[in-house]
């Protein structure tokens, strides 16, 4: 069983724990984890900057990071850390609602832990796909990106602006 465990330490956003942990859930089983223990840290912009800073020397918040932390056949542990605030910026962008922006980081966090990258064109482009797939499981359709991202929006891999995690 893939047991998720979402932990909220954040004000900015309410959250539906269990609509993040399905999400999750949904991809890792799809890519064969069915067996594992994943957990899902919803953050704000300092507290992700920081782990940004401190676990991939990037000086910048950024929307989403997703961790190893063991994998076996059909078995993953893992930890995503999702922004609520870049949440919430991007989603007035974008036209979206926060909770669905803040379930799209989710989404991409559990893609790069079955295995997706998004380095380069190939894989962006796969990536977005499979983004789509999921996010219209949970009834969300995704708009198309804005010309010019703003300063938020250009450090958010999810949305192919930024750097890639």
């Amino acid at each position: 069983m893939m047991d998720i465990t979402v932990t909220n330490q954040q004000q900015t956003l309410r959250i539906d724990e269990p609509r993040l942990a399905d999400a999750a859930r949904s991809v890792l089983v799809d890519a064969g984890y069915g067996e594992g223990e994943l957990s899902i840290a919803v953050v704000t912009d300092p507290e992700i900057h920081e782990l940004n800073r401190r676990s991939l020397d990037h000086d910048y918040p950024t929307d989403v990071l997703s961790f190893c932390l063991d994998e076996a056949p059909g078995r993953l542990e893992g930890e995503v850390v999702v922004s609520a605030d870049t949440a919430v910026t991007n989603a007035a962008e974008y036209g979206m609602a926060p909770e669905d922006e803040l379930l799209l980081y989710v989404v991409h966090g559990a893609l790069h832990l079955a295995g997706l990258g998004d380095k380069s064109d190939d894989q962006t482009r796969e990536m977005r796909a499979a983004e789509t797939r999921y996010m219209q499981r949970f009834g969300v359709r995704l708009p198309s990106a804005p010309a010019e991202p703003s300063a938020a929006g250009a450090a958010t891999p999810s949305r192919g602006e930024g750097p890639p995690l």
